[in-house]
């Protein structure tokens, strides 16, 4: 049975297409910008770091610097690292609640976040 392709294949088509351009788009504007990092090591909070403050970061495991995590103009991205791919120094700075970069050979996550601690949505009484 050979079927061409007709009118309604091309309406249902056009309409699954519509709505996954719209997720993308929706879910792209609806990241808010992150307030600061959270570095692992180890699976171990390492050391958390405010985003608007330019600064690099050595992580460094038993006394010797694994990655260099460099902070400018609100973006975090990892500049160098003693691994042997170097996946994580190729990805994108990353400046967006929820996004991040992982080293897996050396252990280090960075993860943006939203919200500072301590910092209240709302008080219920």
């Amino acid at each position: 049975m050979n079927r061409r392709f007709g009118k309604t294949d091309f309406i249902v088509l056009a309409v699954v297409f519509a709505v996954l351009v719209f997720a993308v788009i929706f879910t792209a504007f609806k990241r808010k910008q992150g307030e600061f990092v959270v570095i692992s090591l180890d699976g171990e909070v390492y050391r958390e770091v405010p985003l608007e403050k330019d600064q690099e970061i050595e992580i460094k495991k038993e006394g010797i610097t694994i990655n260099v995590l460099d902070i400018r103009e609100g973006k975090a991205d990892m500049r160098k690292a003693s691994c042997p791919d170097k996946l994580c120094v190729r990805q994108k700075p990353v400046s967006k609640s929820g996004e991040s970069i992982v080293c897996l050979p050396n252990k280090v996550v960075v993860e943006v976040k939203g919200e500072a601690k301590g910092d209240f949505d709302s008080i219920a009484r």
